[in-house]
């Protein structure tokens, strides 16, 4: 189960330690459900093939990934056939465990922006938490949990058209 905030941001955020960056290339089979393929390439380290799997929801849902070998994500890159979307996460401490990753999607686009997301352990951690209280309330002002058309899955609509028929 994924129980996470969205916020859109602007920029990396100042004065938190940096605990990982990651590069990210991900594309779409399908959005509803939520079936797609990434390449998460951390710094200094490894790089990881990614088929995930996402169920309905906002602030919970399921989820499922599952590594896959190179020729299965050559296949369903091809399968997909559009531009996979370019990400630049990186990952920050916060205070009682928690991790802010702030991502730039497609930096090099007219269509970037930039959004930032907290995983929580459960539904009534993740309500009770207050930006504020950790120094961020003006940084994450503007949440989007839940507000239609702002899953990275709209995103792929908005910018790559539908999914290919399969």
């Amino acid at each position: 189960m994924e129980i996470e905030r969205k916020w859109m941001v602007t920029g990396w955020p100042e004065g938190l330690p940096l605990t990982e960056e990651y590069r990210m290339d991900q594309g779409y089979i399908s959005v509803r459900p939520t079936v797609r393929i990434r390449r998460e390439a951390l710094a200094g380290g490894p790089t990881a093939l990614v088929l995930c799997f996402k169920g309905g929801g906002t602030l919970s849902r399921e989820e499922i990934e599952t590594e896959i070998d190179p020729e299965l994500f050559a296949k369903l890159e091809h399968l997909i056939g559009k531009p996979l979307i370019h990400k630049e996460r990186r990952g920050y401490a916060l205070p009682g465990g928690l991790t802010l990753e702030v991502n730039c999607v497609d930096a090099d686009l007219p269509t970037a922006f930039w959004y930032a997301e907290v995983e929580f352990a459960t539904e009534a951690e993740a309500l009770a938490w207050d930006p504020a209280s950790v120094g961020l309330g003006e940084y994450l002002s503007d949440e989007c949990t839940g507000k239609p058309g702002s899953s990275m899955g709209e995103y792929w609509i908005q910018t790559r058209g539908q999914i290919a028929s399969l």
